[in-house]
């Protein structure tokens, strides 16, 4: 009798239980995801002013995608490529100027802060006040920057610089195409760099204290300890930050909009994503434009993200699959 019990007891599988906890998160992925990113690819084939039932929707296949991507002799769809080139180069420009000193500064302070050698009076003083703009909303922060670099010529850091005597004439930041874009990147990189910090500072204290140990030991100093130790054992956490911030990166919209008084006209930090906004809500207004660049952002993504993480394989744990599956079909096969 015991035996039976035990037999019917191991044939219970608790799996249900566990699809059970996880349907909510498909329910709502595919009602707010799933399904919005569906429909979107099927407006993308079609030119309409509205996704309204009863509006008109004509299907064009790829066209909206050929005008996007490709110069053409009319002068509307020359004109309407112009400016989707324009918005990704100019999101490509400033995800890279703001993500290559956000990355330097957080791990430079990650290791700074981690660091034993060094006694830090207030260290976590230091890490609340550079995660605080993480939190401050954007709108803040685009206000709070466009009043300091206003567009008139006196505005409070132009005043400044010429009290000091470090310029002689004003500094025209919002229509100075560097000036303005470097604004929008340093914003970008401020808010976002504590967060970065943060991660990397819990990934460096996990890291085996013996190997530092035996690093300091065998006399290694500070920068062969970085790159033979450090950043190999963080790679995991450093690729999670690489394509969370390209994700971010390319989706770029409240600064640069915020910045510019909520219009999309400006050339300079004009981004993919105002430039989607642009075309779904604007006088410009075309819905199957704005899905098809927005598919077009969709795939970018996926095959930036897809390549990082193909480059930042183990490769030793990759051979040694290949060696296990090579020794599984020898076995397999017989041969000794």
């Amino acid at each position: 009798m015991t035996s039976a019990a035990n037999r019917r007891i191991k044939k219970l599988s608790y799996a249900k239980y566990g699809y059970i906890f996880i349907l909510p998160f498909f329910i709502v992925y595919f009602l707010f995801s799933l399904y919005p990113l569906i429909y979107t690819f099927m407006i993308s084939t079609t030119r309409a002013e509205s996704t309204k039932a009863n509006a008109e929707m004509t299907y064009v296949g790829l066209q909206n995608f050929q005008d996007l991507l490709f110069a053409s002799t009319n002068r509307t769809a020359n004109a309407l490529h112009e400016s989707f080139v324009l918005s990704f180069g100019n999101t490509l420009l400033l995800w890279v100027c703001n993500f290559i000193p956000q990355i330097a500064l957080s791990l430079l302070l990650a290791v700074w802060f981690t660091d034993n050698r060094f006694h830090i009076p207030g260290k976590g003083f230091f890490k609340v006040v550079m995660y605080l703009p993480n939190i401050i909303t954007a709108s803040s922060l685009a206000v709070m920057f466009l009043s300091l670099f206003g567009e008139t010529k006196y505005n409070p850091i132009n005043m400044l610089l010429l009290d000091w005597g470090w310029i002689q004439e004003p500094i025209l930041f919002i229509t100075n195409a560097t000036w303005h874009r470097g604004l929008v990147s340093f914003i970008q990189a401020w808010m976002w760099f504590g967060n970065t910090m943060i991660l990397l500072m819990a990934a460096i204290m996990g890291i085996n204290p013996s190997l530092f140990e035996a690093a300091q030991i065998d006399g290694a100093n500070g920068t062969q300890v970085f790159m033979k130790i450090t950043v190999p054992s963080i790679r995991p956490i450093l690729v999670y930050t690489f394509i969370t911030s390209m994700i971010g990166g390319l989706q770029m919209f409240d600064i640069p909009l915020l910045f510019n008084k909520g219009t999309t006209k400006d050339i300079y930090t004009k981004t993919l994503a105002m430039f989607i906004f642009e075309r779904y809500s604007g006088q410009l207004k075309n819905y199957g434009i704005s899905a098809a660049a927005s598919i077009i952002l969709f795939i970018v993504t996926a095959i930036l993200g897809a390549f990082v993480f193909y480059m930042n394989r183990d490769k030793e744990e990759i051979a040694e699959k290949k060696r296990r599956r090579r020794e599984a079909k020898r076995l397999k096969g017989g041969g000794f």
